[in-house]
């Protein structure tokens, strides 16, 4: 029998806000990473979504 594959957990919106801060680091983003920076506001407000109803 083999064991149900568990996905990785879902990163805290702290850890996400940090992401999100680095890209910003020398105050400007290259329009490369701003791709990056939409994946990481979407998964930010569901992290915080997440956590909210954890604590309701």
């Amino acid at each position: 029998m083999t064991m149900p594959e568990q996905s990785p957990a879902q990163p805290s919106a702290e850890a996400i806000n940090r992401e999100i801060r680095a890209l910003w680091v020398d105050g400007s983003m290259p329009a490369e990473r701003r791709g990056e920076y939409a994946r990481l506001v979407i998964a930010w407000a569901e992290a915080m979504r997440a956590e909210q109803e954890l604590a309701a």
